[in-house]
């Protein structure tokens, strides 16, 4: 007799009773409300798409899974965001992996790798790696690498970031290092000292008052439409968009382990479904966003646009290369993922710059007839 129709067979004899007993066990849908600290301000751009991310989690989940998304600074300070998550303090926070990069080096690789890793990898590559090429998986592992109890998800994709902005044109790299400099955290940062540039790092948030007082006199954010939220066209005038530091940069939510591992399989499946769809939606809406402020900053608040000079790709590809190399012979699992993303640029950077170079062209011959 089969299995099935002996528990058949038992349960037509012994009764309802007992057949509820045999009954395969079903999770039950659970009401479960999630506290998330940002490292943000609540009207910036990154916390509205993160909230739109949130939103399709409830949605997904039928409203099983809600959501509180806390300011900066609400429970903990900034620098302490993810161990609050580890602590249990806050259910999640939402930040760029590169701030955990003294934790380890490699959340760098995760978070804003440097120079494109040194193999011209984009974001939109980026993407490709993480979802097709083993990059998920390494992610998921940089976790424990910490000793961190969090689940991470990566929701934004955010790069290229452009080079800055400066009080004076620069021509040179002669030019640059006369200039006290706002850079981010970890590897971008370190390279610009290392090419003899004055590099400070400080939050998103402190930048513009920076300025103001003469405390620094050039930086770099992100792109058009946050740094003209961020009002730093208010103090200078003159914008470079190609720069290497942060060719592609990904901001993502935090879950402490505990709360994820609660959830039921359904509402899991929810956060991945959602993630993923974040990750298009942010990278296609940059593209736009960014799109309509540089026009309104150059035809509204006389910003002028200019290219990067020449020497400064050279000097920068150099030193982050070196500081690659630095760290992979130093930490083993540094090493892997920077591995990893090289054997992926291997194979599609080809075909990806390739195909890219063309479209450039023509987009550039286009661009060119607007001035």
């Amino acid at each position: 007799m089969s299995t099935l129709k002996m528990v058949r067979n038992g349960i037509a004899s012994v009764g309802i009773g007992a057949a509820i007993l045999l009954a395969p066990v079903v999770a039950q849908a659970k009401e479960v409300n999630i506290r998330v600290q940002a490292v943000l301000g609540m009207q910036t751009t990154e916390v509205k798409m993160l909230k739109d991310f949130m939103a399709d989690v409830t949605a997904l989940t039928g409203g099983e899974v809600t959501f509180e998304v806390l300011p900066a600074g609400a429970v903990v300070g900034v620098k302490e965001t993810l161990d609050a998550v580890d602590a249990g303090l806050v259910d999640g926070g939402f930040a760029w992996t590169h701030y955990w990069s003294g934790k380890h080096p490699a959340a760098m690789l995760f978070g804003s790798p440097v120079a494109g890793a040194g193999v011209g990898i984009d974001n939109i590559a980026f993407i490709s790696w993480f979802l097709n090429a083993g990059g998920k998986e390494l992610y998921e592992r940089l976790w424990d690498e910490m000793g961190m109890n969090v689940k991470g998800f990566m929701l934004q994709p955010v790069g290229p970031e452009a080079l800055g902005w400066f009080k004076e044109p620069i021509n040179s790299m002669d030019d640059f290092r006369k200039y006290r400099f706002r850079t981010p955290p970890g590897l971008p940062g370190q390279s610009y000292k290392d090419i003899g540039v004055a590099s400070v790092a400080m939050g998103g948030g402190d930048i513009l008052p920076a300025l103001e007082k003469g405390t620094i006199d050039a930086a770099e954010w992100c792109c058009p439409k946050p740094d003209m939220d961020f009002g730093f066209h208010k103090v200078l005038k003159h914008y470079y968009l190609q720069g290497l530091h942060q060719v592609v940069v990904n901001a993502d939510m935090y879950l402490n382990k505990d709360v994820y591992n609660s959830l039921t399989d359904h509402q899991k499946k929810s956060f991945e479904v959602a993630a993923n769809a974040s990750l298009i939606k942010g990278m296609s809406a940059r593209i736009y966003d960014n799109g309509v402020a540089l026009h309104e900053l150059t035809t509204k608040h006389g910003v002028i646009l200019h290219d990067t000079p020449a020497d400064y790709f050279p000097a920068y590809m150099n030193a982050a290369n070196a500081l690659l190399e630095k760290n992979s012979a130093e930490n083993e699992f540094f090493a892997e993922v920077w591995q990893s993303q090289k054997d992926f640029a291997e194979i599609a950077v080809p075909f990806w710059s390739g195909a890219q170079t063309s479209n450039a062209k023509l987009g550039m011959a286009y661009a060119n007839t607007l001035k």
